[in-house]
C-alpha cells in the first residue's frame, strides 16, 4: 500500500461547482480536472460553512463552523487562539505551507494582550491561519479614494515589476486591464471590457505565477517531507478579464440562458429581495452584463485547468503523484446572473455549493477511482480529512467536521450526517441597514438535506423552503406555505440541534474527561461522606491516625 506522504490541497477563488466538463458543463473543457477525477473522487454535494471567502476559508482552516470560529466576514480577525489546520498537522509532525491567497486578518488586539511579537515564529503562524508562509498573495490590490484595499506589499506585483511592467500597480494597470483603441487603460472593474486582452503577458498573470510558485516549493521541499501545500490561486474570482488566448475561447453564444424565473420576483423574500436589488445584482440582470463577463469567467477558468496540466505533468515528471493526496476545491461559487443575482452571499446552489475532487494515492483508494460520491458534505471535513491522511486521530472536541476517508476507501461511514449546514452574517452590508436591522439580527443559516434546502433569517423575518427534488432550479420559495408547516418545523428542529452542539469546550477531549471521572476521591476530596463507611478504606489514610494536640482541652462542659 502507497502511503500519503504530502498533500496538496489546492483552493480557487469563485469557482463554481458546474463549471467543469467533469460537472456537466456543455461548452467548457477542463481536462485536467477531469483527469484528476477519473484518478479519485467527485464530490457532487460539497457545501460551504458560509457563501462569503473570508468567513468560509476560516471553516476550511480550522474545521470549524463560523459561529465556532467567529470570523463571520471578510477581514474579521481569526482570534488567537483558535487551532487551526497548521496546529493539527505539526502535532502529527507534518509542516504546513502557504502559496497564494487565505483572506486572512490577523488578531493583533489579541496577540498584543498576549504579548505575542508578530515577527516570531509563533506570531506569524498566528498572523497566517496557522500556516508557514512560502507566498503569500490575496490577489486583491485595488485603490480608491480612501486608500488601498489591502495594504500589505503584493509579491504579486513585486514579480510584475521585475518582469518590466513599469507601473507602481501593475495588478490593476496589466493583470486586470486591457487596452483601449485609444492607448487607454481599459480596466477591469468595467465589466463592458472583459471581452478584451489583459495587457499582459499570459505566462506572467496570476495564475501561471502562482503555479511557478507552487512547482518552486514542490521541488524546494524535495527531502523535507512530510507536507501539506495550501496551492490557493486568486482566479476565477473577478475581475472578470484574461490574457490572450483565452479572452477569445469563449463567447457570448456559449454563455447559458441564465437560472432564473419571473416568480421569483414576485413577492420575495425580504433579505433576498435586497440582495437581488444591490448593484451587482442589478448589474447581471442585464443581458449584455452577462455576455461580456461569462466568457471571460470561463476563460479563467480554462487558463487554471491549463496550468493544472502543467502542474500535475510536474508531479507526475518527479515521482510525486505516487504518494501525494490532492484536493481541488473552491470557497464558494458565482451566481453569474442565476436567480436575479450577482457575486455570492446567500443560499442557492450556484454560490453555496462548491467543486471538490480527492485524489487519494493509495492502494485502499482504488475501488474508487472516478466514482462520485453525492453523500452531503462540508468544507470542514477536508481539516478532518488531513488531519487523518498525517495519522492523527481527529480532535472531535475541536474539529467539527469527519474524514472523508471512507468514502475515498470504499467504505460508508456510520451515522454520517443528514443535513449541512452553512451560515451567513450579513450585518456589514447595505442590505442590512436597507432592512432596518440590528448588526446581531443581519445573520442567515442554511439546513440542507437531499431533498429540502431551509433558510433562517434572524430579525423576526419569515424563512425560505425549497423543495430539491420537485423544484431542483429553486425558483418557488415555500416559506410561507402553510401546507408545509411539517417540513419547517423540522428544520427548526434541526437548526435547534445543531445550535446545542458542543463546539467551545476544546481544551478537553471526551477521553479526557472520562479519564477525570472519580478521581477526585483519590486526590483526597470526600464529598458526601458521614462517617467513611461509604468508601474503601485506603481513601481515608490521609484522614486518620492519632492527633497532634494545638489546642487546649477545655475539660468537661467547658
Amino acid at each position: 500500500m502507497v502511503a500519503v506522504r504530502n498533500i496538496l490541497f489546492i483552493m480557487f477563488d469563485q469557482l463554481r461547482f458546474d463549471y467543469l466538463s467533469c460537472a456537466g458543463h456543455p461548452y467548457l473543457e477542463t481536462p485536467h480536472l477531469d483527469q484528476l477525477a477519473q484518478k479519485g473522487v467527485r464530490f457532487s454535494r460539497c457545501y460551504v460553512q458560509s457563501p462569503i471567502c473570508g468567513a468560509s476559508r476560516m471553516s476550511f482552516y480550522t474545521g470549524r463552523y463560523v459561529s465556532s470560529h467567529g470570523a463571520a466576514w471578510n477581514n474579521y480577525p481569526l482570534k488567537v487562539g483558535e487551532i487551526t489546520l497548521g496546529d493539527h498537522l505539526r502535532a502529527a509532525g507534518m509542516s504546513s505551507w502557504l502559496v497564494g491567497k487565505t483572506h486572512m486578518k490577523a488578531d493583533q488586539e489579541g496577540m498584543a494582550r498576549l504579548g505575542i511579537a508578530a515577527d516570531s515564529v509563533i506570531g506569524a503562524r498566528v498572523s497566517e491561519c496557522g500556516f508557514d508562509i512560502y507566498v503569500r498573495d490575496d490577489g486583491l490590490w485595488a485603490s480608491g479614494p480612501d486608500g488601498a484595499y489591502d495594504s500589505r506589499p503584493s509579491p504579486y506585483n513585486a514579480y510584475l515589476q521585475s518582469k518590466g511592467y513599469d507601473s507602481d500597480n501593475p495588478w490593476a494597470d496589466h493583470a486586470n486591464a486591457g487596452i483601449e483603441a485609444d492607448g487607454e487603460i481599459a480596466s477591469g472593474w468595467l465589466m463592458k471590457n472583459a471581452s478584451l486582452p489583459a495587457n499582459i503577458r499570459e505566462e506572467d498573470s496570476e495564475t501561471p505565477w502562482l503555479t511557478s510558485q507552487a512547482i518552486n516549493f514542490i521541488d524546494e521541499m524535495e527531502g523535507k517531507d512530510p507536507w501539506l501545500c495550501h496551492l490557493s490561486y486568486i482566479k476565477p474570482h473577478w475581475p472578470y478579464i484574461v490574457p490572450a488566448p483565452y479572452h477569445a475561447l469563449y463567447g457570448p453564444n456559449q454563455v447559458l440562458a441564465p437560472v432564473r424565473h419571473p416568480k421569483e420576483r414576485e413577492d420575495p423574500h425580504p433579505v433576498y429581495a435586497q440582495f437581488m436589488g444591490n448593484p451587482i445584482g442589478q448589474a447581471f440582470q442585464r443581458d449584455e452584463v452577462r455576455q461580456a463577463a461569462i466568457p471571460a469567467y470561463m476563460g479563467l477558468i480554462k487558463q487554471c485547468d491549463d496550468q493544472m496540466g502543467r502542474l500535475f505533468a510536474h508531479l507526475e515528471a518527479c515521482g510525486r503523484m505516487e504518494d501525494m493526496l490532492i484536493v481541488v476545491t473552491s470557497d464558494h461559487g458565482d451566481y453569474l446572473g442565476d436567480h436575479w443575482l450577482g457575486e455570492k452571499d446567500l443560499f442557492h446552489e450556484q454560490s453555496v455549493k462548491v467543486p471538490l475532487i480527492i485524489y487519494d494515492p493509495s492502494a485502499a483508494a482504488n475501488s474508487t477511482r472516478g466514482t462520485v460520491c453525492d453523500e452531503l458534505v462540508e468544507s470542514i471535513d477536508l481539516a478532518a480529512t488531513f488531519i487523518a491522511a498525517a495519522g492523527r486521530d481527529v480532535p472531535d472536541h475541536i474539529v467539527e467536521g469527519r474524514p472523508l476517508t471512507p468514502f475515498l476507501h470504499g467504505s460508508a461511514p456510520g451515522n454520517w450526517r443528514e443535513y449541512a449546514v452553512s451560515e451567513y452574517d450579513y450585518s456589514a452590508t447595505p442590505m442590512a441597514m436597507r432592512l432596518g436591522l440590528a448588526t446581531r439580527d443581519a445573520r442567515l443559516f442554511m439546513i440542507a438535506d437531499k431533498r429540502w434546502k431551509f433558510m433562517h433569517a434572524e430579525g423576526g423575518i419569515r424563512p425560505m423552503l425549497f423543495d430539491l427534488e420537485g423544484d431542483p432550479e429553486e425558483y418557488h420559495d415555500l416559506g410561507a406555505s402553510a401546507a408545509h408547516g411539517e417540513i419547517i418545523a423540522l428544520m427548526y428542529q434541526r437548526l435547534g440541534e445543531w445550535g446545542r452542539r458542543l463546539s467551545q469546550r476544546t481544551t478537553k477531549s471526551e477521553q479526557d474527561i472520562l479519564n477525570m471521572r472519580g478521581k477526585s476521591r483519590g486526590t483526597g476530596v470526600l464529598l458526601g461522606v458521614y462517617d467513611g463507611s461509604e468508601v474503601e478504606p485506603d481513601l481515608l489514610t490521609g484522614y486518620s491516625g492519632k492527633a497532634q494536640r494545638h489546642i487546649e482541652d477545655p475539660g468537661p462542659g467547658g
